[in-house]
């Protein structure tokens, strides 16, 4: 992480820090957002127990700085590796955009109640459960959606549906004693990605990236600096039960965004498009090959991915600003620049390796 990147995402955190004298527990620690979020709340002077279900989690961890945990959500009681905390983010989720297993909706639903009901017996007082603006997908374009939008009776996908449960488990608990929030990212980015970028990168060279419609369309999206701060928000001044939007602000047009990306990869943008209408069909033709053949035949496209990437989704954030005082503080400018300067040292560190 970049010396200007810690400076930046600082100030914010450490008018926070008196708030939680106690350590953080967070799920998933191991994780691009997690991990992000241990080294947001040890900036501020907050310790962090972490929980990871590998070993070479666990010492990524170490080196962080945070204590690890490693256990599963699904099948490991986590009462006493809580007991004492201060306060709960539950970060862990099963983030697969194909088709809708046993295991992810386990995973995202299951695991969400144990680690809540964990929580609660603890004596955790305060808890933020991460989402995803997926909750709202159902194929349909979502527009400038605020917090009000309904659940779709028929969500995209495995992936929408679980999260829509997780939820719905989390928020179950929340009452006067233990304070549960809901953040709902869309299209987290950033510093440290190994999620959507190493994706984007890996399609636009094998070129199998192609525009939907020109890509024409709006998205929001939430710089992973922005979410820290957003979660840490929600985690000291959001009202218990309610569900909070966090983005990077005013959306952007898909195709500029991700060409943007990837030109600070040093990615050729592509330029061939495919028309909306085709790519609905093979998604839906996918998904019910998989369903028919149990998942022996991989579908080529989702619905779920094509919700999260074909169509509009734009997000109202003023709940956020106006009852958290959440503002997007980390600009798009400066986290393309970010990722401009840390691909440019990966590919200094690659060329002094070969000269070694």
């Amino acid at each position: 992480m970049s010396t200007n990147t810690e400076a930046s995402a600082s100030p914010a955190a450490s008018a926070l820090a008196p708030h939680f004298p106690k350590p953080i527990f967070i799920t998933g620690a191991s994780g691009y957002v997690g991990r992000n979020l241990v080294r947001h709340f040890l900036a501020a002077g907050t310790d962090v127990i972490g929980l990871t279900r590998s070993e070479k989690g666990a010492q990524l961890l170490r080196e962080l700085g945070a204590t690890p945990v490693v256990a599963d959500i699904v099948s490991t009681d986590l009462v006493e590796a809580m007991r004492g905390c201060g306060a709960l983010v539950h970060a862990a989720a099963n983030t697969d955009h194909g088709l809708s297993t046993e295991v992810q909706q386990k995973t995202n639903q299951e695991g969400t109640r144990r680690v809540f009901q964990a929580a609660r017996q603890a004596g955790i007082g305060r808890a933020v459960h991460i989402s995803s603006e997926s909750v709202l997908a159902d194929g349909r374009p979502i527009v400038n959606a605020d917090e009000s939008w309904p659940l779709p009776r028929r969500p995209a996908g495995g992936y929408s549906r679980s999260k829509a449960a997780a939820e719905k488990a989390a928020l179950s608990f929340n009452s006067t004693e233990f304070s549960v929030m809901v953040v709902r990212p869309r299209f987290v980015w950033g510093r440290d990605d190994t999620t959507a970028l190493p994706f984007l990168v890996q399609a636009a060279r094998s070129g199998q990236m192609a525009w939907i419609n020109g890509g024409t369309y709006l998205t929001s999206t939430t710089h992973i600096a922005n979410l820290c701060v957003g979660i840490e928000l929600a985690l000291v001044k959001g009202s218990g039960g309610e569900v909070y939007f966090i983005t990077d602000g005013a959306p952007v047009e898909f195709r500029s965004f991700i060409s943007q990306v990837l030109e600070t990869q040093g990615v050729a943008v592509p330029e061939k498009s495919v028309p909306r209408a085709l790519l609905r069909t093979i998604a839906r033709i996918g998904d019910a090959l998989g369903t028919l053949s149990a998942g022996k035949i991989a579908a080529p496209l989702t619905m779920q991915s094509y919700a999260t990437s074909a169509v509009e989704v734009t997000l109202d954030i003023n709940k956020a600003s106006t009852q958290l005082g959440y503002f997007p503080g980390f600009s798009r400018e400066a986290g393309l620049a970010e990722l401009r300067e840390q691909a440019d040292q990966a590919r200094q560190a690659a060329s002094q390796a070969q000269r070694e």
